[in-house]
């Protein structure tokens, strides 16, 4: 394949040629544009990265396709952000990241940048609100299926629900508003608090994760309930209690939770999945305040109930226990008297017995003594003999007689008694002790008796 050469000098300088500079070139793409859309344009899509600066407002407007991402700056000014405002309070929407909507304005394209964008100037809220309601409807519908929105609902609120768990933002009024009316109850209520965002990209994360953390770790402390707090707001502030990660953390929390937030016309998918839910913060804890005022109160009147049935109890036994105690003084008082009659009876016996028994005591007490006297010293003189027999035994077998008769005794030089010659070796070194005193000297042989010998000596 050839390609022809051109001299591109003389090309430039044909004539019949336009040549635009870059603005002329935005200059002319602009009035295009009006051309085409002089009345302007409606675009629908995916609010993304907004943010503002000064009066104005940018973001970017995104569709995805086939995964294929298409996008437009758009800018709204102060003017038209000025006439917005009361449409987007009065549908209570706010414009966020994430938020669906259909949007009307003016094309523009910049030179500076090279870029088209969006002027906008007007906003279709009936799209915005179907396309929440759509998302929140069918979350409902599959929530519902799943069972999840009657799972919180099932599980039992203490009747003194005096610890709680609350997920807010701190230093808000919502906070604020839930904590005074606690203090203002004077009541024992302990609170345990987890700061959270309740709005933007990380709310709905956060909110989900404290819901569980109150039911599932091992470091949070043990409550009655947990209240999920929130003032009032728009319907895209509100918008992360209709989640699914929201729901399904209410859901699965092991302990009840309360919803207080703050909306005035729609319950949330937070509402319909918790155990019970309250319009504002405020009544989140006035109707725990309420409870614990009815456990109360229901304490005492049980109480009174329980002092007045005791009294009535005690008057009847005080008259049932005055009867029995008068017919057991008169039972009393002739049972002692039967018993003092007895006891004088039996007294008189003993007396008599006494005597008779200390008679027969003494008679043989004095024949005893008789006796005593009369055979008492034969019996010490048999003693005596036995004595002095067995003192003659003892000294025939004292070891000190038998030396001075001319026996010994060996010993080894550890004390050892040596009965036996196999009890030394030659060489050692015993001790013979004889009436005079102790001979030392070495063993030079050991010759022990023959058997035949002993026998010998035995006849």
């Amino acid at each position: 394949m050839s390609q022809p050469a051109f001299d591109f000098g003389e090309l430039a300088d044909s004539p019949g040629d336009d040549t635009y500079t870059v603005s002329q070139l935005a200059t002319a793409i602009n009035e295009s544009l009006r051309r085409r859309f002089s009345d302007g344009v409606w675009v629908r899509g995916e609010i993304q990265s907004l943010y503002e600066r000064g009066p104005h407002l940018y973001f970017k407007l995104l569709e995805t396709v086939d995964g294929a991402t298409a996008s437009v700056d758009v800018a709204l000014f102060a003017p038209s952000r000025s006439r917005l405002r009361p449409i987007l309070l009065k549908h209570r929407l706010a414009l966020a990241d994430g938020l669906k909507v259909r949007i009307f304005g003016q094309l523009d394209f910049y030179a500076v940048n090279g870029k088209l964008s969006l002027k906008m100037s007007g906003l279709d809220p009936r799209f915005t609100l179907g396309e929440l309601a759509l998302s929140r409807e069918e979350l409902i519908r599959r929530l519902t299926a799943d069972g999840v929105l009657e799972a919180n609902a099932k599980l039992p609120l203490s009747a003194a629900p005096l610890r709680v768990g609350v997920v807010t933002s701190v230093g808000s009024a919502a906070w604020a508003d839930f904590q005074h009316e606690i203090e203002r109850s004077g009541m024992g209520f302990r609170l345990f608090v987890v700061d959270v965002r309740v709005q933007g990209e990380a709310a709905a994360a956060q909110v989900s994760s404290a819901v569980r953390w109150f039911s599932r770790s091992e470091r949070a402390p043990r409550v009655d309930a947990v209240a999920l707090v929130r003032g009032g707001g728009s319907r895209t502030d509100l918008a992360i209690f209709d989640t699914e990660a929201v729901a399904t953390a209410i859901a699965a929390s092991r302990r009840p939770v309360l919803t207080g937030l703050g909306h005035e016309i729609d319950r949330s998918v937070a509402d319909l999945a918790a155990h019970t839910a309250l319009k504002t913060p405020t009544a989140c804890a006035a109707h725990l305040v309420e409870r614990v005022a009815a456990y109360a109160t229901g304490m005492e009147q049980r109480f009174g109930a329980i002092c007045a049935a005791s009294g009535r109890r005690l008057d009847r036994a005080s008259g049932r226990l005055v009867d029995v105690a008068h017919a057991v003084q008169r039972r009393t008082d002739g049972a002692v008297t039967r018993a003092d009659e007895r006891a004088s009876e039996r007294a008189r016996r003993l007396d008599v017995a006494t005597r008779a028994a200390l008679d027969r005591a003494a008679a043989r007490l004095n024949a005893a003594t008789v006796t005593l006297r009369s055979r008492g010293p034969a019996l010490l003189a048999a003693e005596t003999r036995h004595l002095d027999s067995v003192e003659a035994q003892v000294r025939l077998a004292d070891p000190v007689l038998l030396l001075q008769r001319g026996w010994s005794i060996t010993r080894t030089e550890h004390g050892v008694v040596v009965r036996d010659p196999s009890l030394v070796r030659p060489g050692e070194r015993i001790v013979t002790q004889v009436a005079g005193g102790t001979l030392d000297s070495t063993v030079a042989a050991v010759s022990p008796t023959p058997a035949a010998d002993e026998d010998r000596t035995d006849g």
